[in-house]
């Protein structure tokens, strides 16, 4: 199952195993190409894939691979918790994700690896919030019926 959306990146994701949370972690892959937009800026002469473009791949396929979704949830990206770049991901690279999640607050957790051939090349932690569950918090970027009432007045 590709997963593909608007981004930094032209590529798709897929599934390459959906996992089974406290079992085994889910997996995918992208194949990182030559052709990618970002490799003309960065950096001409020396192509390296950028950490934010590793990131949307990651989140592409954490989204694809995230377990028990409520039916009609609109789940995002709330937070990059965390992530830390381990070796560099060059044009040509098959970049495999794997993803452990955990249910917090009524959210999802996503603790990410993703490594080309060459060993790990990133570690990254998401959280994923259900914007379209009833609660009293805006999202990160949105706000509030009542904060918006307030500019009206």
């Amino acid at each position: 199952m590709p997963a593909a959306a608007c981004g930094p990146v032209d590529g798709t994701v897929e599934v390459v195993d959906p996992g089974l949370p406290g079992e085994r972690p889910a997996r995918c892959v992208a194949v990182v190409g030559v052709s990618e937009k970002v490799f003309a800026g960065h950096f001409p002469g020396f192509a390296i894939f950028p950490g934010v473009c590793v990131v949307e791949y990651v989140q592409r396929g954490a989204l694809a691979t995230m377990p028990e979704r409520e039916p009609g949830g609109r789940w995002v990206l709330a937070a990059v918790e965390s992530s830390r770049f381990l070796s560099p991901v060059y044009p040509g690279d098959e970049l495999t994700s794997e993803y452990v999640w955990s249910r917090k607050d009524g959210g999802w957790r996503c603790r990410a690896s993703a490594a080309t051939g060459r060993g790990p090349a990133a570690q990254i932690r998401l959280r994923f919030e259900n914007r379209d569950a009833p609660g009293p918090v805006a999202g990160a970027g949105e706000r509030s019926e009542q904060d918006r009432g307030a500019d009206a007045g």
